[in-house]
């Protein structure tokens, strides 16, 4: 087929790069978002999706909405049979939709229809589920919600962060949009409709979302720090200025701490939850750079009793 492929940030390369090597369909053109500021200059960088298209010296699309006019008429010029999307940022229109026979084809990361949205991985993490996956499935108007084609599941493992869940599925799910594509290619691949039972819903996580609470259980604290690494970034404050947590480790046995309270060793700190302790191994101070939280602790010399959250 001649396809379109649709996809933004790093974790949608795979895909792209997955269909370039497959040899079986043609990759006439690249969508993606336009270019945005970055960096301490601020100055316009590429997506990398982009810049991977570009390498492969492939037409790359950047319409800054896509119901613009120039972008459809480039669509139709093109002719695609299929478009596959993964993760790339913007709501398409009915009129964009209905250019492709085929559709537009999404490698969503999570066994739909669990976690709709635009962060099942940090939801998946932040809910103590053990198996997610990824699905591809016809992109209809509603969130998430249009026919599956297939699915691919991967175990959440207990030191996961969305990061490298996200890593993982983003290799898997390529493989998975590579083979629906020669699927409906085939004609051997129908989608099939989500069953109406077991919806949940993963908006995006904002930094307030990201704020520790002291009193919830260990694990909970743990899949939220999870959860939100790297992304928004967990976070509490301590002496009145935010503090991120990067990595922690729920410590059964440590039982004698209230909520938030800090207890600091030579080379372990701890504090209290609303069940047992937890044992922070990585923090961000604001405005400082990642470090061990033993570090950090002789750094500000915690006092006895002290607490974090307030």
């Amino acid at each position: 087929m001649k396809l379109v492929f649709a996809g933004t940030p790093e974790v949608a390369v795979p895909a792209l790069d997955a269909l370039l090597a497959s040899g079986r369909h043609e990759v006439a053109a690249v969508v993606t978002r336009p270019d945005a500021p970055a960096g301490r200059g601020r100055r316009l960088v590429a997506s990398p999706v982009a810049e991977r298209a570009e390498e492969a010296g492939i037409e790359v699309l950047k319409p800054v909405k896509p119901k613009d006019p120039e972008f459809l008429e480039r669509m139709r010029e093109i002719g695609p049979d299929c478009c596959p999307v993964v993760a790339y940022g913007a709501l398409l229109p009915r009129v964009a939709l209905d250019i492709p026979a085929h559709g537009w084809v999404n490698l969503h990361f999570s066994l739909l229809p669990a976690w709709r949205g635009a962060a099942p991985v940090q939801h998946a993490i932040m809910a103590g589920d053990e198996i997610t996956g990824a699905s591809t499935f016809l992109i209809e108007e509603g969130l998430d919600s249009g026919p599956v084609y297939g699915t691919v599941t991967e175990e959440i493992r207990a030191t996961d962060t969305s990061g490298d869940l996200l890593t993982r599925l983003a290799f898997a799910g390529a493989g998975l949009l590579a083979a629906t594509m020669d699927g409906i290619e085939d004609g051997t691949l129908k989608a099939v409709p989500q069953p109406a039972e077991g919806i949940s819903l993963a908006p995006k996580v904002n930094v307030e979302d990201a704020h520790l609470d002291w009193n919830a259980p260990a694990l909970r604290v743990d899949r939220m720090v999870r959860g939100c690494t790297p992304a928004p970034g967990a976070w509490t404050t301590f002496r009145g200025e935010r503090l991120k947590l990067i990595q922690v480790a729920p410590v059964p046995d440590r039982t004698d701490l209230a909520p938030g309270q800090i207890a600091a060793g030579k080379n372990n700190v701890y504090a209290g939850t609303g069940s047992y302790g937890v044992e922070l191994l990585w923090v961000q101070a604001q405005g400082k750079k990642p470090m061990r939280a033993a570090d950090w602790a002789r750094g500000v010399r915690i006092g006895e009793g002290e607490r974090l959250g307030g």
